[in-house]
């Protein structure tokens, strides 16, 4: 019977794409090239993915899905694999906001390490209330039985609504990044300022107001270059809204998904990459972070925790979220006055070092352990 030495638990993982799954596959995946022994349980999402396979070192296990409620499935073996996984394991780690992490943790001697991402936010409604209210339930129920939480950042850390259940074991790891390939310039059509935005097509990356602050400038050489999934979103796009806001602006490059392959000629294209958030969804934006590791500056929101990468290296700048003219006003001053790049890339690696995110979580795991010797 194999015994790993971490087996970790999420919804959604690889191929998946987003911050959450892709943190969660780098600390998975790095510290099975150290030698740990990782297993990975999480949803089969998809029926073309297969029940177990192994990435890049790590086992992966997926539980069937019987259905899905928003940005959620619906997979009753999910907590019996995870908790049948965890409990041949030497640390188990739950990957939060998640549905099932209270009945996955409940009763579970095998010590856990939480990672709270972020808070669950959902549109006005009675179903969609009910649903916070039971994730939210079900993630203080997870984080008291848990013997660290971690998060990204203790800006957004402070300002979640989970804070009460966070504060008590809390510690600070921020994501591990990893600067992109070096790339060509291909996406680049002109000399003009090319701004650019990757990531999840949804409503909480405020991609309307991006593309309003962009049509305001006046250079017909400036593009916008906006990648990013829009056919297999969980909870669903809003590629039809952003599609309206941009109009018949010639600039404006709706992508679509960048392959891994490309990625690297994507921000080599860019100027100036931007992360316009609504609300307080996300707690970092590795993606902003990832770009700063590319040389190029951000202009991300001032919201708790998205507001970090630019603050601890100084490479971007910060606007209020939803204030389409305050990222005009961004983009008119990137144009006249371009930060230093090079000095820019050096602060982020300082910032955001795989390495060092790796020892820290090595680190954690070992103090689970011991937590679960010094208590029996």
């Amino acid at each position: 019977m194999r015994r790993d030495d971490l087996v970790i638990a999420l919804t959604y993982y690889a191929p998946y794409v987003s911050g959450l799954t892709n943190m969660a596959r780098d600390i998975a995946e790095g510290l099975a090239a150290r030698g740990k022994r990782v297993t990975v349980v999480t949803s089969r999402y998809d029926t073309s993915l297969p029940r177990e396979e192994e990435i890049n070192g790590v086992r992966v296990l997926r539980a069937p899905v019987l259905a899905r409620l928003g940005r959620g499935v619906i997979s009753p073996q999910f907590v019996r694999l995870a908790r049948a996984a965890m409990g041949r394991a030497a640390v188990g780690s739950l990957q939060l906001p998640m549905l099932e992490a209270g009945a996955i943790a409940a009763g579970m001697r095998t010590p856990i390490v939480s990672t709270y991402h972020c808070d669950v936010t959902l549109p006005p409604g009675l179903v969609n209330t009910a649903q916070r209210l039971v994730v939210d339930a079900s993630n203080r129920l997870a984080m008291s039985r848990s013997a660290v939480v971690t998060v990204t950042s203790e800006d957004y850390a402070r300002n979640s609504r989970m804070w009460p259940s966070i504060e008590p074991s809390m510690v600070v790891v921020p994501p591990p990044c990893s600067p992109p390939p070096t790339g060509e310039p291909s996406y680049r059509e002109t000399d003009g300022l090319h701004v650019g935005f990757l990531g999840r097509i949804v409503r909480e990356k405020g991609l309307e107001y991006l593309v309003r602050g962009f049509r305001a400038l006046p250079d017909p050489d400036a593009r916008l270059l906006i990648g990013g999934d829009f056919t297999h979103v969980a909870g669903g796009s809003v590629v039809d809204q952003v599609r309206e806001a941009i109009g018949d602006d010639h600039r404006i490059r709706l992508m679509g998904f960048v392959p891994e392959q490309r990625i690297g000629d994507f921000y080599a294209s860019l100027d100036v990459f931007t992360l316009p958030s609504v609300n307080a969804f996300e707690a970092f934006g590795i993606v902003q972070a990832v770009a700063m590791l590319a040389g190029v500056p951000v202009l991300s929101s001032d919201i708790p925790g998205v507001r970090q990468p630019v603050a601890q290296t100084g490479f971007g700048t910060v606007v209020p979220p939803g204030d389409a003219a305050a990222i005009t006003r961004a983009l008119r001053a990137f144009q006249a006055n371009p930060p230093d790049r090079a000095s820019g890339a050096a602060q982020a690696h300082r910032a955001f070092s795989v390495s060092a995110v790796l020892d820290g979580y090595e680190v954690l795991i070992d103090k689970a352990a011991h937590h679960l010797r010094s208590t029996r």
